[in-house]
């Protein structure tokens, strides 16, 4: 028998609890398909979108367990702290390398499922910020796969689903309650599965294995991309520069992967951190000279005292610029209130989330 497009993998950030919960509500109890799910979630806090989902619809939802079969008519959802990968006949779960600082991420999700299910793959990406699952679609896409997006101006983060409608051919853009009868269409679709072995494919299996922490691809010197003059924000290693058409990634000897606003976005807080750092060193020199001109001026040292207490106004003066900096950072998109922890909002309606 020719399968259809079973295989959906659905990719979400910020804003992503609603949109899946509305997704799931609108498909038939007798979908042919199998549907993975990655939603970012804090690594250390239970994840309540297996019950959400299991409430919104007719198919079951859950955490699947390492090496579970794929079934038809299932939810299978990445858990807290663990890549969720496809195997030709089950799932895995992996604690590989972080990809744009995410674990679990889009990318490995979809990059695995167009490596073992070719066209039979359905991606779709909701609502998020930044890039995170741009350049999975793209891989579905190569593999002759589907790729669809929530609508951009109906996102309630439209960072995720713009990338991908930038710098992939979309085949549909569409809101919420439009896609889930297209997946229902798309999967009673016989499609013809091709096996083709060249060098898009060998990246994407490359990589997919990079994710699943296989030793001998990460220590394989034959690997993806070229040197860049980027250090991992993860590790400090190198990072390979990877280039898919117009998408612009990295991946460093490890693992580690980001896209180019990823990369961007966690120097930002890198910088943001070293700032603070830097202040709090100012404010205690501070403190510490004042302390020791006031000994100096009691023991009637006065030349010493005037060095030490300059040296104290000095470093006040320099944490005063510092701290307005810190004040003052200008915001550089329209997601920048939500780029500094994109899993804040799916935390507060995970945890919010009403029993119904």
């Amino acid at each position: 028998m020719i399968p259809g497009r079973d295989i959906i993998v659905i990719g979400a950030s910020a804003g992503g609890v609603e949109a899946l919960s509305l997704l799931v509500g609108q498909l038939p109890a007798d979908l042919p398909a199998s549907i993975f799910v990655v939603l970012h979630v804090p690594a250390h806090s239970p994840s309540l979108l297996p019950q959400i989902l299991d409430r919104r619809g007719p198919l079951q939802a859950g955490h699947p367990a390492d090496g579970e079969s794929i079934r038809p008519g299932r939810i299978y959802i990445a858990p807290p702290d663990f890549h969720l990968l496809l195997q030709s006949d089950c799932v895995r779960l992996v604690r590989g390398p972080r990809e744009n600082g995410h674990r679990p991420a889009v990318d490995p999700l979809f990059r695995t499922a167009a490596r073992a299910f070719g066209p039979r793959v359905v991606g779709v990406v909701l609502s998020g910020t930044l890039d995170d699952g741009t350049a999975g679609l793209a891989a579905i896409k190569q593999q002759g796969g589907v790729a669809i997006v929530q609508d951009p101006d109906e996102a309630l983060y439209s960072g995720m689903p713009r990338s991908a409608l930038e710098s992939v051919a979309v085949d549909h853009s569409l809101p919420v309650v439009e896609i889930a009868g297209l997946l229902d269409r798309l999967a009673r679709q016989p499609v013809q599965v091709a096996s083709e072995d060249d060098p898009v494919t060998y990246r994407i299996r490359k990589e997919s294995e990079i994710a699943a922490f296989d030793l001998d691809a990460i220590e394989d010197e034959d690997r993806p991309g070229r040197p860049s003059t980027f250090g991992c924000p993860d590790c400090g290693g190198a990072l390979w520069e990877l280039q898919d058409g117009d998408l612009v990634r990295f991946r460093c000897r490890v693992g580690h992967a980001w896209t180019a606003n990823g990369l961007l976005a966690e120097q930002s807080d890198g910088i943001e951190t070293a700032l603070w750092t830097a202040l709090r060193a100012l404010e205690e020199r501070a403190a510490l000279c004042k302390r020791v001109a006031e000994r100096m001026r009691d023991r009637g040292m006065e030349t010493s005292a005037v060095r030490f207490q300059q040296q104290a106004s000095d470093s006040r003066y320099r944490a005063a610029v510092l701290r307005q900096v810190l004040i003052t950072e200008p915001a550089t998109d329209d997601d920048a209130s939500a780029d500094l922890d994109p899993d804040a909002g799916d935390r507060a309606q995970a945890e919010d989330a009403p029993d119904g």
